[in-house]
């Protein structure tokens, strides 16, 4: 009696074994590549799937999207600036055959892939191009990346520049640059606002020419502008030519 329920226990053991080894579940989100005595037979997927033991096997493989960091890379710019960067890689499965046969492990080799391109991209361009393009630059990577992976079933959707470090020396010389930049910039403002004043002057200078009594009521004007100022004395330049107008006889009046 307890040899047979020994052997009972024995059998329902290797049934047990043999239907968790033949019945496999997968999720929405992944799919199973299944080789046939070493062969690949096909994707199957999502839901139930059912294998025979030991003459077929199955890899799972995940589609959601990936994100992927992607370490600090020393860059040297275009300009010879040396330079930190690191990014973040998004990307997922879109054939899981080609993920599984084609490449040995696809995260590592994407990985890889992503450091080289960061550097040969960067490289290419200046100091300046990389703190101001970022979204250029981004999409210059991910056009390569999504071109040389395309062979291993993967899709990168995205790539995102996330730091550009510099070295202490080079973020004075930068801040030196900008002082200077702002500098230059408010000569320039002030010298174009100095013009546009001459001009305006020269304007006045020519309609006060062309009115006799023109420049005697801007005298006056300006007179009165002192005087409401409450300054007790007043002291006002006044052109000689101007007081001879101001004293000559008028026509037709008493000499």
């Amino acid at each position: 009696m307890g040899m047979n329920i020994g052997f009972l226990l024995g059998l329902a053991a290797v049934v047990f074994a043999f239907l968790s080894s033949a019945i496999k579940i997968l999720r929405e989100y992944e799919r199973g590549v299944v080789f046939t005595l070493g062969r690949y037979s096909g994707t199957s997927g999502p839901g139930l799937i059912i294998l025979i033991p030991i003459v077929q096997q199955m890899v799972k493989v995940d589609l959601r999207i990936v994100a992927e960091d992607v370490p600090s890379q020393d860059v040297i710019s275009q300009d010879n600036v040396s330079v930190r960067v690191n990014a973040v890689l998004y990307y997922r499965i879109v054939d899981p055959q080609r993920a599984i046969n084609q490449v040995s492990d696809f995260r590592e080799a994407t990985s890889q892939l992503a450091q080289t391109t960061l550097r040969s991209v960067l490289g290419k361009h200046d100091l300046d191009e990389m703190l101001s393009q970022r979204d250029k630059l981004n999409e210059d990577i991910q056009s390569i990346l999504d071109s040389q992976t395309e062979a291993w079933g993967i899709k990168v959707s995205n790539v995102e520049i996330k730091h550009v470090d510099l070295d202490t020396s080079m973020i004075r010389a930068i801040a030196r640059q900008a002082e200077a930049e702002r500098e230059r910039r408010a000569k320039v403002i002030i010298a174009e606002g100095e013009q546009q004043a001459a001009a305006k002057l020269a304007e006045a200078a020519e309609v006060l020419a062309r009115q006799d009594g023109a420049m005697q009521l801007r005298y006056l004007g300006t007179l009165q502008e002192i005087g409401g100022k409450g300054s007790n004395t007043i002291v006002f330049p006044m052109a000689g030519d101007l007081i001879a107008n101001l004293t000559a006889p008028r026509s037709g009046g008493q000499s």
